[in-house]
C-alpha cells in the first residue's frame, strides 16, 4: 500500500507538476484538498 499525501492544491502550474513529480518519484497516493 502506498503512502499518502495530503496537498493543498491552488490548480496552478505548479502544484500540476508537483502532484505528477511526487507520484513518480515518490511512489506515493496524492490527495488534493482545493
Amino acid at each position: 500500500m502506498a503512502k499518502r499525501v495530503v496537498l493543498a492544491y491552488s490548480g496552478g502550474l505548479d502544484t500540476s507538476v508537483a502532484v505528477r513529480w511526487m507520484i513518480e518519484n515518490w511512489g506515493v497516493e496524492v490527495i488534493c484538498l482545493a
